[in-house]
């Protein structure tokens, strides 16, 4: 089950337009759009040859394309298997874990359509054994002299049935074939099973699972195969810490070898760092924070480990969010602490580079912020747009430009407690601007905290910090975008 920001509960009963616009995506599965789609001809536009499929998905299964392979020849000798390449193959991922029964009946049904070869279930398939093997298995038969191989290769796309974190994790996986220059990478669309669903609503796939999802189905992977491709944007965080300190980094960041670190001339840390540091790396396609934000997303994460029948959907995960929201302090300080402690400043030097521009700029962190927010996505909390839509007159003023999830940058901003957020949610107010960048470092030091809060696509976590030593955050711009299929 996804998360989503915090103070977007907070905003939940106030803000009418994203209310009507979940109602809609509950019930815009009810029209005539999925029934009028002929079955035998959806399947006949995505259903990959049998040979193929069966060898694609043994090959994923043991890890191994040579047995797919083997499998892919005997059942073409076997059947003599002539299929002509679909319109557009399409493999889909399921998180069983997300969207609480629904995904389980989701998946029967989508195999149901697609047969089993096609769907994955994400609680037993990584996505990077499907890159692995199940693509290299098709490549292979590919130079082999497979036409059917190279033109259902060539013609692949994804859909990824899951919350934020989960297409986050498709997209990840995917990268790797950029990285390793195999083309073309396959597109990706969206059924949306999470709480927060921005990604799915950036693209137009909607904001939730509609109640006539057998026939909404039908419906998106149609659009999955008609939808003309865009693209998204990456960043790559990487954060360096003083060794021997305490982190459970949260699965998106990979502990990196030292002698990695040492070697990356991009992370660009001009302080001093203790002779041993210890570091970290990921990928984010949505938001990263750190503040009260994420503070009250760490609390809500560890209710949910503790006591997990407790949130069994979104509703629940919204209640649970605005306990969390009013017993950490984001409404209310204690009055046994100095309100002015809680602002980022006395912990933060906050630096960015702007575009075309090669040196670091020192940005002021506003005072009485409480949590700063690297947006990439227009969408965030539920489909609220705290950067707002700012005029063209005040664009030029500050230096800025429109915001695009494909144009470099990330719009950062912060939110200074939670009436403040709550406006910002609720449109009455934007939040507050404090730049655009296209690279951001974080330096995070001690003084009155000993520990930070941070989060990367929902995804939270603890951070130590000392008095003597920084811990370095770094953002830049992954140098490829990852491609997506629009579900308009």
């Amino acid at each position: 089950m996804e998360a989503e920001p915090p103070f977007a509960t907070a905003a939940a009963g106030g803000n009418e337009a994203v209310a009507r616009s979940s109602i809609w995506d509950l019930i815009r599965g009810c029209g005539p759009a999925g029934m009028t789609i002929d079955m035998e001809e959806l399947r006949r536009m995505i259903l990959m040859p049998e040979y193929l499929r069966v060898a694609m998905a043994m090959s994923v299964r043991a890890k191994d394309w040579n047995v797919g392979l083997v499998a892919a020849s005997s059942i073409k000798n076997r059947n003599g298997d002539e299929q002509a390449a679909p319109k557009a193959p399409i493999v889909v991922f399921v998180n069983s874990r997300s969207g609480g029964r629904r995904s389980l009946a989701l998946k029967v049904w989508l195999q149901k359509i697609m047969t089993e070869e096609q769907v994955f279930d994400l609680s037993a398939v990584k996505p990077s054994d499907f890159v692995q093997y199940g693509l290299t298995c098709l490549e292979k038969l590919a130079n082999l002299g497979d036409s059917h191989a190279k033109a259902n290769r060539g013609r692949l796309r994804v859909i990824v049935a899951g919350g934020d974190g989960t297409v986050g994790w498709v997209l990840g996986s995917l990268a790797e074939l950029f990285m390793h220059k195999r083309k073309p990478v396959p597109p990706t669309g969206i059924i949306p099973l999470g709480t927060g669903n921005d990604l799915s609503r950036s693209f137009d796939w909607g904001g939730s699972f509609p109640f006539a999802w057998r026939s909404a189905v039908k419906s998106t992977l149609y659009k999955a195969v008609t939808g003309p491709i865009c693209h998204l944007d990456s960043w790559h965080v990487v954060i360096v810490t003083p060794d021997g300190q305490s982190i459970e980094p949260p699965l998106s960041l990979g502990q990196m070898e030292n002698d990695a670190f040492g070697q990356d001339q991009d992370v660009d840390i001009d302080g001093e760092l203790p002779k041993k540091v210890s570091c970290f790396e990921g990928v984010y396609h949505n938001y990263f924070s750190i503040g009260m934000d994420a503070q009250i997303a760490y609390g809500f994460h560890h209710i949910r480990n503790k006591k997990p029948y407790l949130a069994q959907g979104p509703i629940l995960n919204k209640l649970i969010y605005s306990i969390c929201s009013c017993t950490q302090g984001w409404f209310f300080t204690p009055c046994v602490h100095d309100p002015g402690l809680r602002g980022l400043k006395n912990i933060l030097r906050l630096y960015i580079k702007r575009a075309d521009y090669a040196d670091w700029e020192q940005i002021l962190v506003p005072s009485g912020v409480r949590a700063i927010v690297a947006l990439n996505l227009r969408n965030y909390g539920s489909g609220r747009h705290p950067w707002g839509h700012p005029k063209p007159e005040y664009l030029e003023k500050r230096g800025f430009i429109e915001a695009h999830v494909d144009d470099g940058l990330l719009e950062i901003f912060g939110l200074k407690q939670g009436w403040h957020a709550s406006f910002v949610m609720t449109k009455l107010i934007s939040a507050q601007h404090i730049a655009q960048a296209a690279a951001i470092k974080m330096e995070i030091r001690g003084g009155e905290w000993n520990q930070a809060y941070l989060q990367m696509d929902g995804e939270p976590w603890k951070q130590p910090i000392a008095q003597d030593f920084s811990t370095y955050v770094v953002i830049k711009r992954v140098p490829f975008q990852s491609l997506m299929i629009s579900g308009e």
